[in-house]
């Protein structure tokens, strides 16, 4: 991978020394090109943190496009089971050589270690995080909640609990919110690709909601509409509504300089399932997103959520 800014290229191995300036502006360009949402709500907390954000979307995002990479591969046949082990072993390595002070000249990994002199964020987290995307890779529906809430953990809990640690609290309660807001928005994020999924062949929804409101798998491959299917739905929206409602309780526990960013994150994320309310929870054929403009609208009513009038 290579990202341009200010005239200059920065390319993922090219075997050039990269500086930490270099490094972090490759993080960013990262962030800012595959997670719009989540940019956004960077530009609301302290220089400090932003680049130790960015570099840590920069690692989970490389890690899954690897994944992305490595399952086309096997479909087609030009990598082995052996050989996918082989890489995901040598980018667990990478990173623990990375923990002991050695960056492989690699950018992401140099914005990591530099990231890591200020925070600690245990390595338990990111290793998580891999084992969580390499699911995708062999993937199985999901039997029950039980089942999908272990994957949501994995791939978005830990990343809250690595934000956390950047954007610091008062109470290690703050954690087990911190948990919550990632359960929240993989479920939206599931809900928001349904359509995109099932032309995969995959359905994230757990198979004992279906059975719930009888709306079978072949209907769901099928991507037929009906009321059961639009109950299914709602269903998973309040699901994770409740996870929306439940982390908030932790935003007053982190501090005060990171809180707007967060809740900015957290509003946006959550208003996509207004949306797909909107399109009448057709998520087959409509792909829910929040517009900039929309975004930018939360923010006076979250700022005065967290500086209410006296």
């Amino acid at each position: 991978m290579k990202y341009s800014y200010n005239g200059k290229t920065v390319v993922q191995g090219s075997g050039k020394e990269h500086t930490t300036e270099d490094a972090y502006t490759y993080c960013r360009e990262i962030t800012k090109h595959h997670a719009k949402t989540f940019y956004l709500a960077t530009w609301f907390l302290p220089k400090p943190q932003r680049n130790p954000i960015y570099a840590m979307y920069a690692l989970l995002r490389t890690v899954d496009d690897l994944v992305d990479t490595a399952e086309d591969k096997l479909t087609n046949g030009t990598l082995s089971r052996d050989d996918l082990g082989v890489m995901m072993d040598g980018w667990k390595n990478r990173l623990r050589n990375c923990y002991e002070g050695n960056h492989h000249n690699d950018p992401i990994l140099i914005a990591w270690q530099e990231t890591l002199k200020s925070y600690s964020i245990p390595i338990e987290l990111p290793l998580d995080l891999m084992d969580g995307v390499a699911m995708d890779i062999d993937f199985k529906p999901f039997e029950t909640f039980d089942d999908l809430y272990v994957y949501c953990y994995k791939v978005a809990s830990v990343v809250g609990l690595m934000c956390s640690e950047i954007f610091g609290y008062s109470d290690k309660k703050a954690l087990d919110h911190a948990i919550e807001l990632g359960i929240a928005m993989q479920l939206t994020n599931i809900l928001r690709d349904v359509g995109e999924d099932v032309d995969r062949g995959r359905i994230y929804i757990p198979l004992e909601d279906l059975e719930r409101f009888a709306y079978s798998r072949e209907e769901f491959m099928q991507k037929k509409m009906n009321d059961r299917f639009v109950s299914l739905i709602k269903f998973q929206i309040e699901r994770a509504r409740k996870y929306y409602e439940a982390s908030e309780k932790g935003i007053p526990m982190l501090e005060k300089a990171s809180r707007f960013a967060v809740k900015v994150s957290s509003r946006n994320y959550c208003d996509i399932l207004m949306t797909i309310e909107e399109n009448n929870y057709d998520v087959f054929s409509q792909r829910a997103y929040r517009t900039l403009f929309q975004k930018l609208q939360t923010i006076p009513s979250i700022w005065y959520d967290l500086h209410p009038q006296t």
